[in-house]
């Protein structure tokens, strides 16, 4: 199957991926907990990614957890020379699918050694260090102290690169003292554009951003505006939202998550959708939407 252009490519460490790549952590059963309802379509979704050129997969092994990491590997093992894993430590999962914080140093080094064991890598491309002081969302403090044991791991050859995950400009800033950081994740779609200045400074300094939740968070009438302008262009709201956010910035990576190949292909099909300046400008007013 031949590979479509998702719509450039950004260097994220030593690696070039695509800008449109694809995030596991759907496959994972309900709540990203357990073990997927279709173990063979999950492999499908995978396959086919790849398939269709996406050289760039989100994921973590507290997904499940351990389930994303198993079905990519299975899935996708060997690894082509091109594609770039890229993983999320500094969590972990609860008995009951709660999520809760993972900072020690022997958390944190357990975290990388399991994403190492259940991809089946003996070097991770890039660890995300995921931040959990505040549940929803950003919150300030220190990241020092894990930081500092995610360059450990770095300088012993397991990790290649480092990324942040749920943080604030003053802890990047803090990061970017203590380890070369070349990605950061956090919200940000047409509706919660907090980190406008942030996506422009990254920018500058050639560090992939990664949104999640393109479409998380939505009022009715902002969610109506999206259908509105999607109905025009004879696209899905995702498409749209996805499509604006590739226009954004060029540092902007998507991972959009999906369990089901026909969304996938929905998803992907986003690169090619061109939005005139009439609804891009549109779009660019639903953050102000109430």
């Amino acid at each position: 199957m031949s590979s479509i252009d998702l719509s450039g490519t950004f260097t994220l460490g030593a690696r070039t991926v695509k800008r449109l790549g694809y995030g596991a952590m759907q496959l994972a059963g309900p709540g990203v907990f357990g073990p997927p309802k279709n173990h063979g379509a999950a492999l499908a979704v995978l396959r086919e990614a790849v398939a269709r050129g996406v050289n760039h997969i989100d994921t973590s092994d507290f997904y499940g957890p351990h389930v994303t990491n198993l079905l990519i590997r299975e899935a996708l093992a060997p690894y082509s020379d091109d594609l770039t894993i890229v993983t999320k430590i500094g969590a972990r999962r609860g008995a009951d699918g709660s999520w809760l914080p993972a900072f020690s140093p022997e958390a944190l080094t357990e975290a990388v050694h399991d994403n190492l064991r259940n991809l089946g890598l003996d070097v991770l491309d890039v660890v995300n260090l995921r931040i959990m002081f505040d549940a929803h969302g950003p919150a300030e403090g220190s990241i020092e102290a894990p930081l500092t044991v995610l360059a450990e791991l770095q300088r012993q050859g397991l990790v290649r690169n480092i990324g942040l995950s749920n943080v604030t400009p003053a802890q990047i800033e803090e990061a970017q003292r203590i380890a070369r950081i070349v990605c950061v994740q956090n919200q940000y779609n047409l509706a919660h554009r907090g980190d406008d200045a942030l996506i422009d400074q990254l920018a500058r300094d050639g560090i992939a951003y990664v949104p999640f939740f393109p479409l998380g968070g939505f009022n009715p009438l902002q969610s109506s505006t999206l259908s509105s302008v999607a109905h025009r262009l004879g696209a899905t709201p995702m498409q749209v939202a996805l499509a604006w956010l590739l226009g954004r910035a060029p540092n902007i990576l998507l991972i959009p998550g999906t369990s089901s190949v026909a969304h996938l292909r929905e998803n992907l099909a986003a690169a090619e959708l061109e939005l005139a300046e009439d609804a891009a400008r549109e779009l660019d007013g639903v953050a102000m939407a109430v």
